[in-house]
């Protein structure tokens, strides 16, 4: 059994003609933080979408638990305890924030839903006070938070994150960012895609950098905050 709860091994992905990811290899352990960061168009959303099984690998593997997932449907990988919040939050908007929530409990049932519900309700107190609201109404931070806990309803082992706080302010950023501490000490491990890269690897046990498809850098957040070519590339220097 590999020591990595997700292994990814030379993986390329293209996107018709173009070659978003180029020989990728990363791996996450049970009950980490780690993170992606880069560039816009670096290829960091295409590696959490090719995952989660679109688009799907050229070449190479990706395994899960020790299981290849490589060419797996995307409804089969979120059974599996994968669960994946897509930029730009992509909630239900027409539905309330109640139902958006037991959405979420689509791949395992709702044996849990009861107790899940109130369990999303006192991570985000806001949510409960805006449970018979529609989404589409919620503010940019708030329908990031559902996002989120619709994602968690599903119970996932590894939680894929994709620039989770685009666009929004940055106290709602810290509240999120935040958030997503308590979501991995309680036992879910998180794999986090940021443009972010100060608040990312302040957060990250480990992280990668990303640039034109390939990993080019790696290292525990400390090391990678302290990286001079990070620095200059990431964090405007300081």
């Amino acid at each position: 059994m590999s020591e990595y709860l997700l292994e990814i091994q030379d993986v390329n992905a293209s996107y018709g003609p173009i070659q978003a990811l180029r020989g990728v290899s990363m791996n996450v352990r049970e009950g980490e933080i780690v993170t992606l960061i880069g560039a816009n168009g670096a290829g960091k959303s295409t590696l959490l979408m090719t995952i989660f099984g679109d688009p799907q690998a050229s070449s190479g593997s990706i395994h899960y638990r020790g299981q290849e997932i490589t060419h797996i449907p995307m409804h089969e990988i979120s059974r599996l305890g994968i669960a994946q919040v897509p930029e730009g939050r992509r909630i239900f908007p027409g539905m309330s924030v109640e139902e958006n929530l037991r959405m979420g409990t689509m791949p395992i049932g709702d044996t849990h839903q009861e107790t899940d519900l109130q369990t999303m309700f006192a991570m985000f107190p806001r949510l409960k006070e805006r449970r018979s609201q529609r989404a589409g109404t919620l503010s940019g931070g708030e329908q990031q938070m559902l996002a989120i806990g619709r994602a968690l309803m599903s119970r996932p082992r590894l939680l894929l994150l994709d620039e989770p706080s685009l666009g929004l302010a940055p106290l709602i950023v810290r509240q999120i960012l935040s958030s997503l501490r308590t979501i991995a000490d309680q036992g879910t491990t998180i794999f986090l895609v940021e443009q972010n890269a100060n608040h990312a690897l302040k957060l990250a046990d480990r992280g990668y950098v990303m640039v034109n498809g390939e990993i080019r850098l790696s290292g525990t957040g400390e090391e990678l905050l302290a990286n001079p070519e990070v620095r200059n590339a990431y964090l405007g220097g300081h």
